[in-house]
């Protein structure tokens, strides 16, 4: 089996046309034709059926291509990283983040990486803590910054940069407006905004509450930090947020911190178990635990 059928047979299944894929990849349709002819034969089996001028994958055909992909993925991936160790001032970082973190202070950490390595690029990938982990067992992201940092997992390792605490976001008309703090009880009669089920970020919120004693009343959900922020600005209810994912001060909402129970998450970096991360990635790994590191010690706390 050579990796040049792989290829053939992956555009094929792409296209559903052997002269197109054939066009697609610049080779003749008869060099295209024998190599699916050969795999098949080695294979034992037909991975398409005929119709007419185009091909469909067979059952069989369908389950080889899953696997076929993984290959060439991994193979790419491969590739990339031998370019690295020859040059890690190259190269592209495929970065994950959470969807529960803001991201204030991400675009400073990118902005004064590619100011010391500006042949290095990005691919962002956004989502819950779920999505971020399967992406990583996949190869598909090597790091992601996180929250809460994973440390018991089978095949991710979790580095934790810092421990963030949480506060009340509430409207500037609120009775605990002008507190300089709160405990999570006086919270307990209040409607929550807070992310939907799914999100870490809720986990934390709904536990701490279950542990003071009351389950709180979700007034509203949504799906990232604006959102959250904007509910809350039309006083739809208050809000259990990081402390610093407030960027600024707003003219109508204020920031309170709770003091009893203390409500905290760690934030950091989730990387593989089993596979080392290309020598751009692991500069950027350590810039950004430098970064944060650095922010907290200085007291010039930021959240992302």
């Amino acid at each position: 089996m050579e990796l040049r059928q792989l290829i053939y047979f992956k555009e094929v299944a792409k296209l559903e046309h052997v002269s197109q894929a054939a066009e697609s990849l610049h080779v003749a349709q008869s060099a295209v034709s024998r190599q699916i002819s050969l795999l098949e034969k080695e294979l034992g089996v037909d991975l398409f059926t005929r119709e007419n001028r185009s091909v469909r994958l067979t059952r069989i055909g369908r389950l080889f291509l899953e696997h076929t992909e993984k290959i060439i993925v991994e193979l790419e991936h491969a590739k990339q990283k031998v370019e690295e160790y020859l040059n890690p001032d190259k190269g592209t970082i495929r970065l994950g983040f959470s969807t529960t973190l803001s991201i204030h202070t991400l675009p400073m950490v990118m902005t004064q990486f590619r100011s010391e390595h500006p042949n290095i690029n990005f691919q962002l990938h956004q989502g819950t803590m779920d999505y971020l982990i399967k992406l990583i067992e996949r190869g598909d992201i090597d790091i992601a910054l996180a929250s809460p940092v994973p440390t018991n997992h089978e095949n991710i390792e979790g580095k934790v940069f810092f421990t963030e605490k949480m506060s009340a976001l509430l409207p500037k008309n609120h009775q605990f407006a002008d507190n300089n703090h709160l405990r999570l009880i006086d919270l307990r009669a209040e409607r929550f905004v807070t992310f939907r089920s799914g999100f870490s970020l809720r986990d934390i919120v709904i536990k701490a509450c279950k542990q003071t004693g009351f389950t709180p009343e979700i007034a509203f959900e949504g799906e990232d930090m604006d959102t959250i922020k904007g509910l809350v600005s039309a006083g739809l209810g208050i809000a259990i947020i990081p402390e610093h994912a407030m960027a600024y001060d707003t003219p109508d909402m204020v920031t309170v911190p709770i003091v009893e129970p203390e409500i905290t998450r760690s934030v950091g970096a989730m990387i593989p178990k089993h596979r080392e991360l290309a020598p751009s990635e692991h500069l950027f790994f350590q810039f950004s635990k430098n970064f944060y590191d650095r922010l907290y010690r200085f007291g010039q706390q930021s959240d992302f």
